[in-house]
């Protein structure tokens, strides 16, 4: 029988401080969304002077929800959010993937350009093209609309670098031999590539959700109608009219981040896959 192999006490020692401080950095992460659902549960007088005590006899999680439900349109808004992030995803991933297996897998002429202009933009932040943005969809009459709320983000250079980084793995051989086979490049991307991808596509897809579902800035600055707002802008206009009472805004914030939890955790398994860039199985 073989003897079991013991790490040496400095060993111990370093992976026992490896793992105490990621618990320390995951325990900040995790704190407000802690006190958060504490408070969405709570009595609002309890939210300061007891922060991170419970008392299950002084629970007001029905008044807190309820009124997180009724006295805004919560539904409509994550609708609203719901419209949006499906739009944004669905038209980059139609865009990114083709622009994508072209600089990794084509050759033509100003291929190194293309890809030079794809880092350029990412260095670049909305707060330089939304100015010109809002005055272009002002003058269309396309403000307070859902395409004004989508078009910024349908060109999404980081998408474009995702998938070519996952594309160059994908063996040179076989698309040859698919070419040779009569496939069509388009054949080629949905019957081969993409399949390969699936890992990368998840990945890129829970980013961009995530960043659409809780963006604040754009939909503040192109929507001011009540029936277009978005979750952020809808859970702010909440506080407006809410005040101070913090039990129903807790509430109202935990909905609308219930759904990207619940996201995550089915998909973090290619999530992890994707941004680890394990390429073909």
């Amino acid at each position: 029988m073989a003897l079991q192999k013991t790490l040496p006490p400095s060993a111990r020692f370093v992976g026992a401080a490896k793992h105490g401080l990621l618990l320390l950095f995951a325990a900040v992460i995790l704190l407000p969304f802690v006190w958060m659902i504490l408070a969405a549960v709570k009595n609002p007088a309890d939210i300061f002077s007891h922060p991170f005590s419970l008392d299950p006899a002084k629970l007001h999680a029905t008044e807190n929800f309820g009124k997180a439900l009724t006295a805004a349109p919560m539904g409509l808004f994550m609708f609203n959010s719901l419209v949006v992030v499906v739009g944004v995803l669905s038209v980059q991933l139609i865009t990114s993937i083709g622009a994508a297996y072209a600089l990794a897998q084509m050759k033509f002429r100003g291929r190194g350009l293309l890809f030079s202009l794809v880092l350029f933009a990412l260095c670049v932040p909305i707060h330089v093209p939304a100015l010109p943005l809002y005055i272009a969809l002002a003058k269309l009459g396309l403000l307070n609309s859902y395409f004004a709320l989508m078009f910024p983000w349908f060109f999404s250079a980081f998408a474009i670098f995702l998938f070519r980084q996952h594309f160059l793995t994908f063996p040179q051989e076989i698309i040859n031999a698919a070419r040779i086979d009569g496939f069509t490049e388009i054949e080629i991307v949905l019957r081969l590539v993409v399949p390969s991808a699936v890992p990368a596509i998840v990945a890129f897809s829970v980013f961009s959700i995530t960043a659409h579902w809780n963006d604040l800035y754009w939909p503040l600055i192109v929507i001011n109608v009540t029936d277009k707002m978005t979750a952020p802008l809808g859970l702010l206009n909440f506080q407006s009219a809410e005040g101070a009472s913090y039990g129903p805004l807790m509430a109202a914030a935990t909905i609308i981040t219930l759904p990207l939890i619940a996201l995550f955790l089915l998909a973090r398994r290619y999530f992890v896959e994707g941004v680890t860039m394990t390429g073909l199985k």
